[in-house]
């Protein structure tokens, strides 16, 4: 592909290499190799698939062009992705991270980077002056989600990102609910981003791929350093899933979000359901700040019950959603937060966040919206 400014959905079905440079196919092919000849004793531009492979190549290429990056890296699960990228971190270090994100996450700094000698803060991160008033002598960095999973709190990107730079801090951002399609922080001022590409971008349900991407050389350094010593790596096959899935990403993401956007709405006026968390929803507490900083609400929504008893008999009889802790397919998913996505998280720290029993998350998928509607509202039915 050449090098005009292609737009972002252009760029998702060409990618980096829209075609094999050795014979010209139009699909880059899947290289199982596990090491590489050496003519002479000489290394070529790969020589053991953990530092390099044409495959994964490939897709860290397009998340690098697709945010605007100068290095991407894949990694096997979207967890190894957050793990690798707060690996920046060391020993000593404190890092502010929001109180209300993904469990998978939860877990990972509040259990594994204290063992790592890495203190953390959780903070309303939607609050500047909060953000603010946590940075200590020893901070290096400030985690971030937004939306945040899954109650929907919008942090301020730019200001947060201003605020870092003022005081010589790292800032990192898991973009997996909105994708490069609908939000671009790398050129919001965030030095590092991450995808669990498990999700959206490959959006089938059918793979586990987590990516990072960051535009300052150094970072992409340091990244490549520890991806090549930790060895956590995308397998050629599910490179090559994940490629074919970023090919879609404008068609479906576009089709789910206009769903998202009727259920949401329908589901705001349900009188099982107390409130509604949606960036498109014309009251949504952060809804002037989400869409100066994207550009769209997206597919993923959740909504609280008026009572507990009602979540058993929805699980019962729903039909179409799978029941699950993912989002991102081309099917919908729901999923009570509380025992799936965010069962990592204690139960008294659930409540204290508002992360309650009655909460249900929803990532709408491709279906007929007024299938998936007929089969809410008798899921909800009394």
């Amino acid at each position: 592909m050449t090098q005009k400014a292609y737009r972002t959905a252009t760029l998702l079905v060409h990618q980096g290499k829209d075609r094999d440079p050795a014979t010209g196919a139009s699909v880059v092919p899947i290289y199982p190799a596990s090491t590489y000849h050496h003519p002479g004793g000489v290394p070529g531009e790969f020589d053991y698939s953990r530092s390099g492979n044409p495959s994964r190549e490939q897709v860290e290429e397009a998340i690098a062009l697709l945010e605007g990056g100068c290095r991407g890296f894949a990694y096997a699960t979207g967890m190894a992705a957050v793990g690798s990228a707060l690996a920046l971190l060391k020993s000593g270090d404190h890092l502010i991270a929001p109180e209300d994100l993904y469990g998978g996450s939860w877990r990972y700094i509040s259990t594994v980077l204290p063992q790592q000698g890495i203190s953390v803060s959780s903070v309303d991160t939607s609050d500047l002056a909060a953000i603010e008033a946590a940075i200590r002598p020893e901070t290096r960095a400030i985690f971030l989600e937004t939306p945040s999973n899954p109650l929907f709190k919008i942090t301020d990107l730019r200001a947060v990102a201003e605020l870092a730079r003022a005081r010589g801090l790292l800032t990192l951002l898991d973009n997996t609910f909105m994708t490069p399609l609908l939000q671009r922080p790398l050129e919001l001022g965030i030095d590092v981003v991450i995808h669990s590409a498990t999700k959206f971008l490959g959006g089938h349900s059918d793979l586990m791929a987590g990516l990072v991407t960051t535009a300052d050389p150094e970072l992409g350094k340091r990244l490549k350093y520890f991806q090549n010593a930790f060895g956590a790596v995308l397998s050629p096959f599910d490179c090559f899933l994940l490629s074919r899935g970023i090919k879609t990403l404008k068609l479906r993401l576009e089709a789910a979000q206009a769903s998202a956007q009727v259920l949401a709405e329908r589901l705001q006026q349900h009188p099982a359901v107390t409130r509604v968390y949606f960036p498109g929803l014309p009251d949504f507490a952060g809804r002037e700040r989400h869409f100066a900083q994207a550009g769209g609400a997206g597919a993923v929504l959740s909504f609280e019950l008026k009572e507990k008893a009602l979540i058993k008999p929805l699980l019962e009889r729903i039909a179409l959603p799978i029941i699950a802790p993912s989002l991102g397919g081309v099917e919908t998913i729901l999923t009570h937060c509380w025992s799936m996505s965010h069962a990592a998280i204690p139960a008294s720290t659930k409540e204290k966040l508002g992360i309650r029993e009655t909460l249900v998350r929803i990532s709408v998928g491709i279906e007929d919206v007024e299938d998936l509607w007929e089969d809410l509202a008798a899921g909800l039915a009394d």
